[in-house]
């Protein structure tokens, strides 16, 4: 009676961890770019909200820049922002492309899009 052996080659084994570290670099790679992205979607909300108080066009980019500061966006600043007024309300919009580097001439291209429109 034979016994057939089940289970994991040490080939699959190299496999596998090899493309669960290219995940993981992948996710690594890209946590920074999606979590500058929230910050700025959270920063522009709060702008236009000032901007609904009445809050000039200038200042509303400078306090972006601000709290911009705080939160580490890099990527844009108070000059990026379209802001105009839409129905009484404060519209701030900005798109943008982030460029992740992830191994030699291999990058990530994101294409985000923040706006203070409610969906």
């Amino acid at each position: 009676m034979k016994c057939k052996q089940e289970g994991l080659s040490l080939i699959g084994l190299l496999i596998v961890a090899s493309l669960l570290g290219f995940a993981l670099l992948i996710g690594f790679r890209a946590v920074p770019a999606v979590n500058e992205y929230l910050a700025i979607k959270r920063n522009v909300k709060l702008v236009a909200e000032e901007g609904d108080n009445g809050v000039a066009t200038a200042e509303l980019r400078r306090n972006f820049d601000r709290r911009g500061q705080i939160d580490d966006v890099e990527t844009i600043t108070g000059a990026d922002l379209e802001i105009s007024k839409q129905g009484g309300k404060t519209l701030v919009e900005v798109a943008y492309e982030r460029k992740v580097p992830v191994a030699g001439n291999v990058s990530l291209l994101f294409d985000f899009h923040a706006s203070s429109a409610a969906r």
